[in-house]
Order: structure tokens, then sequence, then C-alpha cells
């Protein structure tokens, strides 16, 4: 396949790279010539440049709309920390500036914001590096699976802040006027809130108290005889006393307010679109995070006003127990395998005669998962460790390999972060708290343990959403990304569609075989079931919700 490396130059120009020849050409030109590529479908170019979310918005802004790239600073962080890989490949001019490149904002259509690092980089430099460090490892294959899924990734991400979730402000509105009472004066709360501080002033005998305080809330409790070491719900519900109702009710609305209130309508909705900021590959396990606007964390009190436009439906679709099938599928326990068969993974291992209950297969499978050693979940693991050594045996030795201070990986091959400077590397001088070093070395096993089944996990969920936006893009008949069928939320194992309601069938049917092929695309030959909870509704609130 052909590459065009783009890199930046001054006076607002671009250098295109392909098969080693180079042209320039001006910025105001660039999306003409990418949508002229482009037109080609299947035989367009990948598209080489240094960040998705500096390139792509304004060529969506364009209606161009590309189909393939490779994102530089994303495959260079992912490359530098990747165990297959030869990092003294990715040495050379720029490499401390690429090193050193962060994330750019996706929210907005320019094409370029303000980062010095950014300035003047090669991608044709860097990206000959890349793919000399790629083709040199011995998980070649696996690594440029994963390099290319996490550039798509960025496309959908993109697309997904450019598209905006279909929001209706009045809905918003009404549902905050209900909870919270009228919109109150800049820096003043609401008027229900205020009246749930106050009777929790009265209560505690503190008039002057603010419970957003929390040293300030913690003194007035004490001093009403509530001895609590937090104030976190949980702790608080294990409380009697008169204060613990409308403290409770005061924090839930007050966070309402704080996090998906009239100002995060003022900040996040615009042109009837909720317009979140994606970061993909925003934790270690390659699980996106959010620049701002809260849509990782999406509240299920607002999710009514998210409401498909009208002759639209929304698609929502997740999948069940994806990380105890992605540890059958990455471990190749043709057991756990089969009971991954169907709809319920746990209730396929009671089938199995593994264990006696669903509970007892949830509890030891995620007991396995997260490192639980001790009671009921413990118990379980020890069992389902004989009848499933393949899928067991794979989070032992990632959590026993952490313990040893070494870095696991992936079933693509992205590595996890290293722990640090292990005293038993200076054996002359070992820490004077061995019992501390001994802690922190289990609790990176913990991490490690889970790092592998989350990140593979995540790594599916990658190719999921790189499948699917293509499908979608072909079901439509003409125009840009929005006027399609189109990826408009993304959570980790869950995906919302918006579509013309004619096309809904048509798009489900494309969300399951996306779902298929990712599958295929990580565990090959062996057959692992990844089936989907599916609702076609007007409203995302009406979206049913899976079983756990």
């Amino acid at each position: 396949m052909t590459r065009v490396q783009l890199s930046r130059l001054p006076g607002d120009r671009v250098l295109l790279t392909e098969d080693g020849a180079r042209q320039k050409i001006a910025l105001a030109d660039l999306p003409a010539y990418v949508g002229g590529r482009e037109v080609a479908g299947p035989g367009a170019p990948r598209w080489v440049w240094d960040d998705t979310a500096r390139w792509y918005p304004s060529l969506l802004a364009a209606g161009v709309r590309v189909g393939r790239c490779h994102d530089l600073r994303l495959c260079h962080r992912l490359l530098r920390r990747a165990p297959a890989v030869d990092h003294r490949l990715l040495e050379g001019e720029q490499s401390d500036r690429w090193d050193r490149l962060r994330p750019a904002e996706a929210s907005a259509p320019a094409l370029f914001s303000a980062d010095e690092t950014s300035e003047h980089l090669r991608a044709d430099v860097e990206d000959a590096r890349q793919q000399a460090a790629i083709t040199s490892s011995a998980e070649a294959s696996r690594l440029g699976l994963l390099v290319a899924a996490e550039s798509a990734g960025a496309l959908a991400a993109a697309e997904m802040t450019h598209a905006g979730v279909p929001w209706r402000v009045d809905v918003h509105e009404e549902l905050l006027a209900g909870l919270l009472g009228p919109r109150p004066p800049r820096g003043a709360r609401p008027r229900l809130v205020e009246d749930l501080a106050a009777e929790v002033r009265r209560i505690v005998d503190s008039p002057g108290l603010n419970p957003d305080s929390r040293p300030d809330l913690l003194a007035a409790l004490r001093r009403a005889g509530v001895e609590v070491a937090d104030t976190r719900a949980g702790t608080l519900r294990r409380v009697e006393h008169p204060v613990v109702e409308p403290l409770l009710r005061y924090k839930k609305l007050a966070h309402l307010f704080q996090t998906n209130g009239w100002a995060w309508i003022d900040e996040w909705v615009s042109g009837g679109r909720f317009r979140p900021s994606y970061q993909p590959a925003g934790s270690a396990t390659g699980r996106w995070s959010s620049n701002g606007g809260g849509a990782l964390s999406f509240p299920v009190q607002v999710r009514s006003a998210a409401v498909a436009d009208d002759g639209w439906v929304l698609v929502v679709a997740d999948v069940a127990q994806l990380e105890p099938r992605v540890l059958a599928g990455m471990s190749r326990d043709q057991a756990l395998a089969r009971a991954a068969r169907g709809a319920d993974l746990y209730q396929g291992m009671v089938e199995d005669g593994a264990v006696a209950t669903r509970q007892d297969a949830k509890l030891g499978l995620l007991g396995a998962m997260y490192g639980a050693t001790s009671g009921e979940s413990g118990r379980m693991v020890a069992g389902l460790t004989r009848r499933y050594p393949a899928a067991f045996g794979l989070v032992e030795d990632a959590a026993r390999a952490g313990e040893r201070g070494q870095v696991v990986r992936t079933l693509l091959g992205r590595g996890c972060p290293a722990m640090g400077g292990a005293w038993d590397e200076s054996p002359d001088a070992p820490p004077a708290d061995l019992d501390h070093q001994d802690r922190h070395r289990r609790a990176y096993g913990r991490f490690t343990r889970n790092f592998v089944v989350q990140g593979t996990g995540a790594e599916w969920a990658l190719c999921w959403i790189a499948d699917l936006r293509n499908r979608l893009w072909r079901l439509g008949d003409e125009g840009p990304v929005e006027a399609r069928p189109h990826l408009v939320f993304f959570l980790h194992d869950e995906v919302v569609v918006h579509a013309p309601a004619e096309l809904a069938d048509a798009v489900v049917a494309e969300v399951g075989a996306a779902a298929a092929t990712a599958g295929e695309l990580l565990f090959r030959d062996l057959a692992v079931d990844f089936p989907l909870n599916v609702s076609v509704v007007r409203s995302y609130a009406e979206a049913g919700k899976p079983g756990t």
C-alpha cells in the first residue's frame, strides 16, 4: 500500500513525501488533495502524520473522510514500550522531540494547535524508523496489526468528536430544573441543592459549613458525633445518623450540577451535538480516556438528552463479558473457549461442569484476573485453575513476572509500564524497608496480571471499531461522515451508532459482523464468541442494559 507522509512546513505549507518523491503544497489546498486521492477508495494511500488530532479535524470540516492513516505520535509511544521492538531503531534525528510530543485537542477544526514540539517534524524520517522497528521484530505481524488498529482508532475518535452525539438541550435543561431547581446565578448553587446544604448544616449545627470542603465536612461530622475516615458514599451509608440521608442526596445532586449541569452544556454542546474530546490510548492498557466533556463517565441521569435526529435512530451495542472471553482467546484455553460459546460465559462454565452456580463462575474468573487470594473468590480460583489451566496459568504467569520486576505484553505486543528501578539491581544497598518493597512488587504483580487481559481487550475493541467505521461508511450512498451511519460514542466495550432509521437493521448486522472479524483477527483459528447486546432506540436512556 502506498504511504504518503505529511510534514508541516513554515509559511502554511505542507511537505508530501511518497515513495521518496517530495512535493510541497499550500495548507489550504490539502483538503482538495486528500479528497482527490481518497476517491480511489481501497486504492487510496495510507496517510502518515504526526498526530491525527492535529490533521484530521480540518479535513472532516471540509467534508473529507480518510480511510487509513498511521498516527506517528501514538505509534512512537507504543513502539517505545513494546518488548518485541529493538528500541535503538527508533533513535535518530528528532527522536527526542517525538518522545516529548503531546496529544493535540481534537475538539476544534483548526489544522494545528499551538505546540512547538510538533513544528517541522519530519514525518517521512520517523515513519521509516517505525517501519524498520516493526519489520525487524519477531512479532512483526502482530505489531503491524496493533499500529494499524491504534491509528484507525484515532480516526474514529476524531470522527466522533466531529459528528457529535445528538443532544437535546431542552430535555437536558428540563431534567436539571426538575432535579436541581432553576438555573442559578454564576457561582451560586441551585435552589434545591442549597436547601439540602442548609439541612446538613442544621443537623450538624455548623451554620458556616461548606459541604463541598472535605476537611470542613469531616470536622463538622466529628463534632456531631459521626466518626468516619472519609466522606465517600459507601462509608456514609454504614453510619446511622440523621445527617446521612440529606448529605448523600446533596452529594449526588451537587455532583450532577458540577459535572453535567448548565456550565457543561454551555461548554460541550453546540449545534445540537455533544462533542467530547477523546484521547485514544490514554491509559497504559491502551484503553481510551477523555480530554474533556466526561464522555467516558456518561452519567445515567442525563442519557435521556441523547436523542436521535428525526428519522434517525441510535444503535447501541456492547459486548457481554469481554475480558473473560479475551482471556479464553489469548490463552488458547479450549475448555474456556467452549464455555464462552453463547450469550453467557459464566453459565457456560456451569454447563461445562466446572462450577455449581453462575455466581461461583463469576467470582472465580474475575478473581483470577484481579488477583483474589482469599475469601470465596480465592477459593473458587484454586478449583477453576485445575479446570482451565491455560487461562488461569496465563494471568498467574503475568503476576509472577510483575513481582520479579519484569514487564509484560498484550497479545498484539503493547508493553506495560516498567515498575521502575528495583532494589535487587543494587544488592549492596537494599532499601531500609524490605516489607515496603515486597508490597510494591506484589502490587505491581496485580497490575501486570490485569494488564495482559485488559490491554488485549482494548485491542479487540480497537479492531472492532476500526472495521465497523469502514462498514458504516459503505452503507451510505453519498455525503460526509455525518450524513451516513456513523459512530458517535465508544466506551471500552460499547458503541453507539447514529443511523437513518431505514438502515437500522443493516447497521445491527454490520456491528455484529465487525465483532466477529475482530475475534478472527486476534485469535485466528480459535473460535471465541463475542455476543452483543444490541438496542435500536430513539434515546440512549432507552437502551437495554446487559447482564454482567
